[in-house]
């Protein structure tokens, strides 16, 4: 029996999984940590720095060219692959050419490629999760996400903290970026071998049909605004947990930088590829819902070995046991979440449908960071640790009221129709998208007034309007959900 549920491994479909998901990860942290680290040796000014940081915009707003990938298919390697191959290229030639410049004369083109390498590997991410969704069928999703997340973190790995060392002691900074990109050559290679998803599956005829008719299709279904509701808060108490955990553990706790560094990075990194190997493979035995289920429950109750180190004496043998279990939890809980992502999307639209639910599933992680902080201050570490427990509920209730809509499109592969509240249901729409179009104008201002070409001084206000409209209309379509969810039981 164990045998069966392992057989996924074997196939050569798992080694092109494992290598793509290495090629997805490589780049982000050529662009982020170690880019920073980079420019921090070279004594390059904190405002630059900051400004850096930008770049990592592109994977939030993937989704606004996301169409231009399910509507045109490259002349060579077919729809999924062509794509993959361009990007893939293009990302070996961005990062090596980094390797020709220095942070000190040539700040301009370091920015440039970053964007580049950014916006390339931001459009790779469309093509690989639109590859998942088209060639594997439900039953592989769970382990296949698993395998793709391995392969993930492995990169990132390579590109942060390995990255760091042998350009340290090795290589120097020119060099390791050379490196970088020669491991994208077997990448580039496995997507050649890679299959191509099958060609029964319609491509839209005209690219205003490939940016409409995924929004149609998505928010035309039943429970539509209830699981988008369910994707921004299924993780949100893992990303409270997570996002201060090497501050509460160094300044909380009282561990030193380097005890943290090796059980949290080290041994945490280690326990996330369990778990997202073992939730696969307890996936094929689960139904998405259970497993969903299941594993969210985990994720919530693994935090509280946060709070008991927030009220316990320090040891390094409990701070192992919290870091390894909640990042245990943490990693099933992803390899379910990147099933459900998969499940969701129409094949015909596959690139468009996950670059959206994936950024929206962005906005707890991102966002949560400044609100942890402040609740840290007002309310201190185990009060907050206690909340993180907390804020997994409401995704766990979300889960069991979609629990007939998920079951129907896992088991027929369509989705539930909708026929109620249309005027309400595109009222929602437009208020969503009005807040994604401010949230976007901010940020072309924040970059125009780090270029200090302007001096925009109401960009929080606008900020927070953008924010509060887009959750709004979420808000409003999941209320009218709720409702036609009660007049479909009553009727």
């Amino acid at each position: 029996m164990t045998s069966q549920y392992l057989r996924i491994f074997q196939q050569p479909k798992s080694a092109i999984l494992l290598i793509l998901g290495f090629a997805s990860g490589l780049p982000l942290a050529l662009t982020s940590g170690t880019l920073q680290a980079w420019m921090t040796v070279e004594n390059i000014d904190l405002k630059t720095i900051g400004f850096f940081s930008l770049v990592g915009q592109a994977y939030v707003f993937k989704f606004l060219w996301s169409p231009v990938m399910d509507r045109y298919t490259p002349p060579f390697f077919g729809r999924r692959r062509g794509w993959l191959f361009t990007t893939q290229v293009l990302l070996l030639i961005a990062i090596a050419a980094m390797g020709f410049l220095e942070p000190t004369s040539q700040l301009r083109w370091m920015a440039a490629l970053a964007v580049v390498i950014a916006f390339c590997s931001a459009s790779q991410d469309i093509v690989f999760d639109a590859w998942k969704t088209d060639v594997l069928p439900p039953e592989e999703r769970g382990t296949g996400a698993a395998i793709s997340v391995l392969g993930y973190r492995l990169s990132m790995l390579m590109s942060g903290g390995l990255a760091l060392w042998l350009a340290d002691k090795w290589l120097g900074w020119q060099g390791m970026y050379w490196l970088m990109a020669a491991l994208l050559i077997p990448c580039i290679i496995a997507t050649m071998l890679a299959p191509e998803p099958s060609d029964v599956i319609p491509v839209p005829k005209t690219l205003e049909q490939a940016v409409v008719a995924p929004l149609r299709d998505f928010f035309g279904r039943n429970n539509a605004w209830i699981i988008l509701l369910l994707i921004v808060m299924y993780k949100l108490g893992d990303a409270f947990a997570m996002s201060l955990t090497t501050t509460f553990l160094i300044r909380g706790v009282g561990f030193d930088a380097g005890e943290v560094g090796v059980v949290n990075k080290t041994l945490g990194l280690f326990a996330t590829i369990i778990g997202a190997l073992y939730g696969g493979v307890l996936m094929q035995r689960l139904t998405l819902f259970r497993a969903l289920l299941i594993f969210g429950i985990l994720q919530g109750a693994s935090n509280a070995g946060y709070w008991l180190l927030s009220v316990t004496d320090k040891h390094l043998f409990s701070m192992g046991i919290a870091v390894f279990f909640e990042n245990l939890c943490g990693g099933m809980g992803t390899s379910a979440f990147v099933a459900l992502l998969m499940t969701l999307c129409n094949k015909s639209f596959s690139a468009t449908q996950f670059a959206l639910l994936s950024a929206i599933s962005a906005v707890g992680r991102v966002y949560v960071g400044p609100i942890a902080g402040w609740f840290v201050e007002a309310h201190g570490w185990s009060t907050f640790y206690l909340f993180s427990v907390a804020a997994a509920v409401p995704g766990i209730l979300l889960l069991l009221v979609c629990r007939r809509t998920l079951e129907y499109t896992q088991q027929t592969e369509h989705f539930m129709p909708r026929s109620q509240f249309n005027g309400g249901y595109q009222f929602a729409l437009y208020m969503l998208m009005l807040g994604c179009l401010l949230l976007a104008l901010w940020l072309l201002m924040l970059a125009l007034n780090a270029l200090d070409y302007t001096a925009f001084s109401f960009l929080p206000g606008l900020l927070e309007i953008a924010a509060l409209i887009a959750v709004g209309g979420i808000v409003i379509g999941g209320v009218l959900d709720f409702l036609a969810l009660r007049r479909t039981r009553f009727a």
